[in-house]
Parts: structure tokens; sequence; C-alpha cells
């Protein structure tokens, strides 16, 4: 039977990386390098061009950083999904990128571990963040009320207010349990709301409420 490969575009400075990354997921049948990039000017053409459905994309680039070159595949409704991988692990960093519709966030230590499960479960419309980086998310988050924007009650076009308090005392990683006693719900009611909201927003995780609020400002950074 023939299956569609996943084609993937590579962007980093180090072209040692590039080779490297290029020889493991070659090991893969289903996966097909279709370029590469060394300079942040020219990714977002280079995609265009040879039509990759990942892009593995650097912070630390040339002339144009990660950021900015993933605020450009943002701002122009790219179908291209972005998985960064990079040295650096700052809070402010990953939450930007969220914030900007990354699919998935790796450090480059944790690469050859992680890299190919990433690629899989991005294309296949899920998020991948690996364990140090959602430690890094939620240890900030946990349990914190003065995170909750109080603001919160803003009309929402796709979720109800109720919802919109879920959804950020979901990011703020409360169980169904005292989510239940905060708001004075039960527990079947929760999960009932945390199936509803999963499905509008079409995400399949936690990490997926976590980029929703703060790109809604649900909570505070």
């Amino acid at each position: 039977m023939i299956t569609n490969k996943i084609k993937i575009h590579l962007a980093d400075d180090h072209q040692v990386l590039i080779d490297g990354l290029t020889n493991l997921l070659q090991t893969v049948s289903n996966f097909e390098v279709v370029g590469n990039s060394l300079n942040g000017t020219t990714i977002y053409d280079d995609v265009l061009q040879n039509n990759a459905d990942i892009l593995v994309l650097d912070i630390s680039m040339p002339e144009k950083d990660g950021i900015k070159v993933l605020q450009e595949f943002y701002s122009n409704n790219s179908s291209c999904k972005v998985i960064i991988l990079s040295s650096y692990d700052e809070l402010k960093i990953i939450k930007e990128v969220m914030k900007l519709n990354a699919k998935g966030y790796l450090t480059k230590k944790c690469a050859g571990e992680h890299i190919i499960q990433a690629i899989n479960n991005v294309y296949q419309g899920q998020e991948y963040f690996s364990d140090a980086v959602r430690e890094k998310i939620f240890h900030v988050f946990t349990h914190d009320n003065s995170k909750l924007n109080k603001d919160i009650y803003i009309e929402n076009p796709i979720l109800t207010p109720r919802e919109i308090e879920i959804v950020a005392l979901i990011s703020l990683e409360y169980s169904g349990k005292e989510i239940s006693e905060q708001l004075f719900i039960s527990t079947n009611t929760v999960e009932t709301h945390r199936k509803n909201i999963m499905r509008k927003l079409q995400t399949k995780n936690t990490i997926g409420l976590v980029k929703y609020a703060l790109k809604n400002n649900l909570i505070n950074p």
C-alpha cells in the first residue's frame, strides 16, 4: 500500500545539526526531508516552494530569528505545522511560540529521543511538548489564582462564560474535583464541560487548553 510521506523542512544555523537530523529522519520510511534553511530570511519562501508539511525550526537564526519566522507563518495562516527545536527553554520564549501556534517544542538535548514522535504526533493533528518543557509551563501556573485574568468574563465567540472559567482553571492545573469545589458544580458537570471544550477547540490535551488560554488572555503570563 502506498502512503503519503510526511514532508519535513529543517531550519537551523548549524549544518552539522541539519545533517544529523536528516540522517536520523531518513531512517523513518514515511518521512521525507524536502529541504533545509540556514538563514531565517529564506525559511518562509523555502517552505512555500517545497510544500513541507512540518517545519522544524530553531529559535536562534541569522538575520531573522525563529520568533519572527513563526510570526510570518502565523500571519499568513500557513498550513505548515511548526515544531520548535531550540537550545533555549526559557518560559517567556515557550509562551511566545505557543501564542503563535507552534505545535511542538523540544530542546536540542532531547531531540534524538523525541523528534520522530513529535513529527508523527503533530502531523496527525496533535501537539508535542517534551516533558521538560511541559514541566516548565505548569510549574509557573500550578494553583496560582493570581494568574487568573480579572477580565476573564469577556465575550467569547466559541466558549460560554462557564467554559472560559474551566479552561482557565484547567490551565492552572486544577483537578476536576478542585474545579468542582471552586465553581460549586459537580465533578460530572466539570467533565462534561471539559469534553465540550476539547471538541469546540479541537484539542486533545491540556497543553492545547493552555495555548488557548494564553492566546486569549484568560490567564496572565
